[in-house]
């Protein structure tokens, strides 16, 4: 308490009122999958932190497009989390975190300036992948430069003029200018130099991957004294966050290689643009997107995003299409999905797919695989619009079937803002689909959702909708989605809201705070409508005294607080009785 030690008024802040509790989040969510390009873990000792997404552009610019992967025996198959992060966003999601699956023996792109290791320069893609089959564009940017420009020229600068009848490159080094091929040489007086007609030399590149995606460079330097040396512009370890996720490619330039030689290799053979400036175009080649990726792989990506608190939905689109022709990776797959919603404290949900192209026999098997009720899973696979199908190229179909869970993982977001965490994300639109792989009917689907498959069903006259809303769990009290997200959602709130009381002195005092801080929680959450019950006694209940803890827990610094919730349950049958009367008869 304060300490009152010389005579005066002191005027305090106190406070009279409990804590409160702030709802969490429950429509942020993380894919995880592989994609065309960007960060990724590559072992566990290196991690590498997904970046918030906010848009499908967001995606494109970090992580590639929709274009097609060479996985496994290289033959091109479609990008399905690239479609399910579109699909997400358009179906109502806001925030998205991806994590990239790389399979085995993945190549990087290169393309060799100069030969040799410490003599050497290279371009190369800063991440495996096929996408950076790219070309790199350098441009010579040449300026008149004056006594002034010289006088101020940065360390490095580069000049080009002519001495003796001869044209030489000449560095600035030390507030002097020195040959570009030999720094140690002997300096050039500045007179010279302006006697030369000097040009202050830059380099400017111009980035273009195998997506089209482009991103430039300007006004670089040759010397590795200058300011804005293309080695370290164009680093393959940027120092800022923005830089690594966007700068595709790199330039690797060896210790030995001068300023001059370093030019000679950039522009040997270079024509001049329509600016009259050299130009060359270097194309890299060689990179390859690795096999098709396994369990292990999604564990690495899995790991990525554990420590991001506030993800609640959890999905890896297209992964029970890889290895098929081996029947354990896509089970290990999911199983490695459901076992990181299942972590402690996690508070998140799987969203799975089937495989594609099941009977609903077939899905109702792959259902019995699993037990969780921490996962939810969804059949059949949605059929879209090809956004890569162009006119008179019918190599490439104008329709693909896509995993639901991209879909659904949006729905869930959308259904949260809209209706709340509490509300059955069901009976809801898929609003990009066409048609569903499998026309699930009534009667396929009374053999599936007892099983706890979600289905998607077309209905004459309302569209295509979510028609299911279980859990794959055998557990009779954990039976619908709501359920498991609005428990996570409690769960997580209460647990990041109170812990202002860990250390506090665990007494009476404390006891009532806590009751008070959570009971005004839940009443908020039971005004909503996210409760049962006509008041707030049939709805919750909070304890927290001396019936709920014994003297040895308060001995081991325990508090235990017991809650109850009345939660509501989706109404999934809605029965209608009718029968006849007479006019006379009475209710």
């Amino acid at each position: 308490m304060p300490e009152y030690l010389a005579p005066g008024v002191y005027v305090e802040e106190t406070s009279f009122r409990a804590k409160s509790i702030e709802g969490v989040g429950t429509s942020t969510t993380a894919f995880v999958g592989p994609t065309r390009k960007g960060p990724y873990r590559v072992d566990n000792d290196t991690p590498e932190s997904p970046e918030l997404l906010t848009s499908y552009g967001d995606f494109e610019r970090i992580y590639g497009g929709f274009a097609d992967l060479s996985l496994g025996d290289g033959v091109p198959g479609t990008n399905y989390l690239a479609h399910a992060v579109r699909a997400f966003f358009n179906e109502g999601g806001s925030r998205l975190y991806v994590s990239r699956v790389v399979g085995a023996d993945p190549e990087v792109a290169t393309v060799e300036i100069i030969g040799g290791a410490d003599e050497g320069v290279r371009f190369i893609a800063r991440f495996p992948g096929a996408a950076g089959n790219g070309q790199v564009v350098v441009r010579e940017a040449s300026t008149p430069a004056s006594e002034t420009t010289l006088a101020n020229a940065p360390a490095g600068s580069l000049v080009r003029a002519t001495l003796a009848g001869n044209p030489a490159l000449l560095v600035r080094v030390a507030n002097s200018w020195r040959p570009a091929a030999n720094l140690a040489g002997d300096a050039v007086a500045q007179a010279d130099v302006l006697a030369g007609a000097p040009h202050l030399i830059t380099v400017s590149a111009l980035t273009i991957d195998g997506d089209g995606n482009s991103l430039s460079f300007e006004d670089m330097g040759l010397a590795n004294t200058h300011p804005r040396w293309i080695g370290h512009v164009m680093s393959a370890t940027p120092s800022r966050r923005s830089d690594h996720l966007q700068n595709f490619y790199a330039v690797d330039v060896g210790s030995a290689v001068s300023p001059s030689e370093l030019h000679a290799g950039l522009f040997n053979g270079a024509a001049n643009n329509a600016a009259g400036q050299p130009e060359r175009v270097w194309t890299l080649t060689g990179g390859e997107d690795g096999g098709e990726p396994t369990s292990t792989n999604y564990a690495l990506a899995l790991a990525e995003i554990a420590s991001l608190e506030d993800v609640s939905i959890v999905a890896a689109p297209g992964s029970s299409a890889y290895g098929v022709d081996d029947d354990d990776n896509p089970q290990a797959i999911a199983s490695a999905v459901i076992a990181h919603a299942e972590g402690r404290r996690a508070y998140r949900i799987a969203v799975l797919d089937t495989p594609p192209e099941l009977l609903p026999t077939t899905a109702r098997t792959w259902r019995g695989l699993f037990d969780s009720k921490y996962g939810a899973m969804y059949y059949p696979w949605v059929v879209v619009s090809n956004p890569l199908a162009r006119p008179g190229r019918e190599d490439i179909p104008k329709e693909i079937a896509l995993p639901p869970s991209g879909f659904v993982s949006g729905i869930y977001a959308r259904n949260d803002v809209q209706r709340g965490v509490h509300k059955a994300p069901a009976n809801e639109v898929v609003r990009g689909a066409l048609r569903f792989e499998i026309d699930v009917n009534f009667a396929q689907q009374e053999l599936l959702n007892p099983a706890g498959v979600n289905c998607l069903r077309f209905f004459s006259g309302r569209g295509n909708r979510v028609w299911g809303a279980r859990l794959i769990s055998s557990d009779p009290e954990w039976k619908y989605v709501s359920d498991r997200r609005y428990f996570n959602y409690l769960e997580a709130s209460i647990d990041r809201s109170t812990q202002w009381a860990v250390f506090e002195p665990n007494g009476e005092r404390l006891w009532a705070n806590i009751r008070q801080t959570i009971a005004d929680f839940l009443y908020n959450e039971w005004r909503s409508g996210a409760l049962l019950g006509t008041s707030p006694d049939e709805a919750y209940f909070v304890r927290c005294d001396r019936s709920t803890m014994t003297q040895n827990d308060l001995d081991n610094g325990r508090l235990i607080c017991l809650i109850g919730v009345a939660i509501i349950k989706p109404a999934e049958f809605v029965i209608f009785r009718i029968g006849q009367k007479t006019a006379d008869a009475r209710e």
